[in-house]
């Protein structure tokens, strides 16, 4: 793990119940969800999760419904505290803080972008997305440009005076983003932001943010269910299942080398060669004789399209018009075959 992410989780329990103290003496033994359920009457939520999240990156967290994922998210801002471990922002550990100094994490350095919009019915668009200065007490003329800016930013200018009840559901998430980022905090968690959306305005947000995060680079925590999504959005994949971390790195590592069944059988059905890039599967340049360059951010759908189904050719790989390394056609077909659990088992 980094020596200095962002937000920094460490040993982190959570047990549901009247007597989670008590119960952590059972979970470190050994014992298992479903028999502390049933024995015990009391629900593991997370256990032992350890996760880096850095600088400038989107983590994505994602599991199916039951697998902590929110109840992680909301440890990060204290809105749940742990049964034991740290949460650590930039090397403090918000678990020490007090109301006061949490209340000052809370306003000044994460914002928070929820599935069902949050917004406030009675204020008009322009104030919802001033809300964060608003309740700081800041004067209008400080923040009114800065919000009219992140509304047009968002595609909603000339909307600053209606209400929520008069937008659609993905302008509704637009102004919920706009209001994460006059916050002017560097941290945004986004917990299934975009889950109550059609799938077209859906993959319309999904390409917003990653526009708004390739020129604002925050540090963005995704909750998500679904993986297509996960994919596209994560430059830091984790998957739980029960509470457990069962699997975390790079989305594109995670495809190739999937450490569990459980991780195989998720991934089962991803379109490889949509998903994966070129970067992935290429080696270091070892020849003279090309068929053509292709970038390393292409992916291999897209090499397939440049070929015209001819696997007998190698590509020089380039980046920036960099040359950085080298694709034989026959790696990428081997790389769209699916993918056993790894042999080697790696701990987080």
């Amino acid at each position: 793990m980094s020596k200095n992410p962002m937000i920094s989780i460490r040993n982190l329990y959570k047990i549901f119940g009247d007597t989670p103290d008590k119960m952590m003496e059972l979970v470190r033994a050994g014992i298992g969800k479903e028999e502390l359920l049933e024995a015990h009457g009391h629900v593991l939520g997370l256990q032992d999760i350890n996760v880096d999240m850095q600088e400038g990156e989107t983590t994505v967290v994602m599991g199916l419904s039951g697998s902590g994922k929110s109840t992680l998210i909301r440890h990060i801002n204290r809105l749940i505290d742990p049964t034991a471990g740290e949460v650590l922002i930039q090397g403090d550990n918000v678990l020490e803080y007090d109301s006061d100094r949490l209340r000052a994490m809370r306003r000044s350095q994460m914002s928070m972008v929820f599935q069902h919009f949050a917004l406030l019915p009675h204020r008009n668009v322009l104030e919802n997305v001033a809300l964060a200065p608003i309740v700081r007490g800041d004067p209008s003329e400080s923040y009114d440009p800065e919000a009219r800016h992140w509304l047009e930013r968002v595609g909603l200018a000339g909307y600053e005076d209606h209400y929520p009840h008069q937008l659609s559901g993905g302008m509704q998430q637009r102004v919920g983003i706009a209001r994460a980022l006059t916050s002017n905090a560097p941290i945004m968690l986004m917990d299934e932001a975009f889950s109550a959306l059609d799938p077209l305005i859906r993959t319309d947000m999904q390409d917003l943010l990653l526009e708004l995060q390739n020129e604002l680079a925050k540090t963005i925590v995704f909750i998500s269910h679904d993986l297509d999504e996960a994919l596209k959005l994560a430059d830091h994949l984790v998957i739980l299942k029960d509470g457990l971390v069962v699997q975390q790195d790079e989305p594109q590592h995670i495809l190739l080398n999937p450490q569990d069944d459980y991780v195989v059988d998720f991934i089962a059905d991803i379109n490889r060669a949509r998903v994966l890039r070129v970067r992935s599967i290429m080696d270091p340049i070892s020849q003279d004789s090309f068929v053509g360059d292709v970038d390393q951010e292409a992916s291999l759908e897209d090499v397939i399209a440049l070929t015209g189904g001819d696997t007998s050719g190698m590509y020089r790989v380039t980046r920036a018009g960099a040359v950085v390394g080298q694709l034989d056609l026959k790696a990428l077909v081997r790389a769209l075959v699916r993918t056993k659990a790894s042999d080697t088992r790696r701990a987080f």
